[in-house]
């Protein structure tokens, strides 16, 4: 079986906002949002984004569609040099690579009927005449289960699923190739975010869609995600295909995340590890690994050194204590994930 190529190929990705002071407001500083962030996505897959909130997730989304101005790297989509691009270039790109945000009620214009929502993408791209648009508003519509009444009623008179739903179908309507899914159900009622979750699977399988996920219901990432890069402090820490991630996690702080995940399966259940303090200022990041003001396994490396990335067959890993683990084992990542579970269950409960 082949890999699919990357249709987007993120390197070295940063993001900074400036910290400005006094009265002619001097830089002094800055957040450094997403700093050094590399990943690829390939074609017809989907990468689960999670991590806590604060660590970057929603900026690298932005900024690789420019919604936000990366500050450096380099971001390319089938091919095309994305942060290079411009005026019509960027449009372009811009038709095959749309987003669906986090909160239906704020991303959908209240003065607008949803017959003008879906249709000003097909009128700035120049698609269709006025005939075929409505053909193409009517069966986005249907694919994400709205019926074409819809067209003429504004966004206050449906729901928020429902609204989702048309946020959706506004993402789809000028067929795109690449859809950043910025936490597209933390908004919504528990009971109607199953169906949206569904509905967004089903889209991929018969659009041949590619997703960026941004979640940090691990949950949810695990059944949509092909692979999954966990993100702390600006930078992502482990990436691997889910299964395996969600099988044999290697960082501490991956292992910290997994261990909140309630399961009804008592092979899959983890001791809850509770992380001691508080996430760090972006703007001021520790040296050294990032995580370890928290880690319980940290070591004098640690505080001095950043660790290099780790890979072996598809999983990446930054860590030191992971690495040793790896070493260790013989490149054995099950024994290494066993070794790693045992050295954090060995940390005392709060420590």
């Amino acid at each position: 079986m082949t890999t699919p190529s990357p249709l987007v190929v993120v390197d070295g990705l940063q993001t900074l906002f400036p910290i400005r002071k006094g009265l002619l407001r001097r830089q002094v500083g800055a957040v450094r949002a997403v700093d050094g962030v590399s990943f690829a996505i390939g074609r017809g897959r989907t990468l689960g984004l999670v991590g806590e909130s604060g660590c970057g997730k929603t900026t690298v989304g932005r900024s690789l569609l420019r919604l936000v101005e990366p500050t450096s790297g380099r971001v390319t989509f089938d091919g095309r040099d994305v942060l290079a691009a411009g005026g019509a270039d960027l449009r372009g790109l811009r038709r095959r690579m749309q987003v669906v945000f986090q909160d239906p009620y704020g991303s959908l214009n209240p003065r607008m009927k949803v017959r003008a929502i879906l249709e000003e993408g097909l009128v700035i791209h120049r698609l269709g005449t006025p005939a075929e648009r409505l053909e193409r508003m009517t069966r986005a519509l249907a694919r994400t289960g709205m019926p074409a009444a819809a067209l003429d009623r504004y966004p206050h008179e449906f729901s928020g699923g429902q609204r989702q739903r048309i946020a959706i179908a506004r993402a789809i309507v000028i067929e795109p190739d690449f859809l950043v899914l910025d936490e597209p159900i933390s908004a919504l009622d528990v009971s109607i975010q199953a169906q949206v979750v569904n509905l967004l699977v089903e889209l991929r399988e018969q659009l041949g869609l590619t997703y960026l996920f941004i979640s940090h219901d691990l949950s949810v990432v695990e059944y949509v995600s092909d692979d999954v890069a966990v993100m702390y402090l600006g930078r992502i820490v482990e990436t691997a295909p889910s299964a395996r991630l969600y099988a044999e996690p290697l960082h501490p702080y991956t292992l910290a995340l997994f261990s909140a995940v309630p399961s009804v399966d008592p092979r899959r259940r983890r001791r809850r590890i509770v992380l001691a303090g508080d996430v760090p200022s972006p703007a001021r990041p520790p040296a050294g690994c990032r995580f370890h003001p928290r880690c319980p396994l940290a070591e004098a490396v640690c505080r001095q050194i950043d660790p290099p990335a780790t890979r072996l067959d598809g999983h990446t890993v930054h860590c030191h204590v992971a690495a040793r683990e790896l070493e260790r084992a013989g490149g054995d990542a099950t024994a290494a994930a066993a070794g790693m579970a045992r050295l954090m269950a060995a940390v005392p409960a709060g420590a």
